[in-house]
């Protein structure tokens, strides 16, 4: 599984990224996390907003920190 976290470095980006690192621990799951923080790239997925989840190269949350548990059910 390939999991990006989109945002160019904001709190809310950082700490989507620290929810994921932990989901991914606690659900055992064999992921490569990458955060990615380059505007050009990021606009490349088409959002207006970050932060952003990518999963599988499938944009799956955008512009909002979801719940523990929203999240866990989007990497699962």
């Amino acid at each position: 599984m390939k999991i990006k976290v989109l945002g160019t470095g904001c709190p809310k980006c950082m700490k989507l990224e620290e929810m994921v690192k932990t989901a991914v621990y606690k659900l055992g799951l064999d992921a490569e996390i990458t955060h990615v923080h380059d505007i050009d790239k990021i606009l490349s997925y088409d959002l207006m907003m970050t932060p952003a989840l990518v999963v599988d190269g499938v944009v799956k949350l955008s512009g909002k920190l979801p719940s523990e548990a929203v999240l866990e059910k989007l990497l699962q």
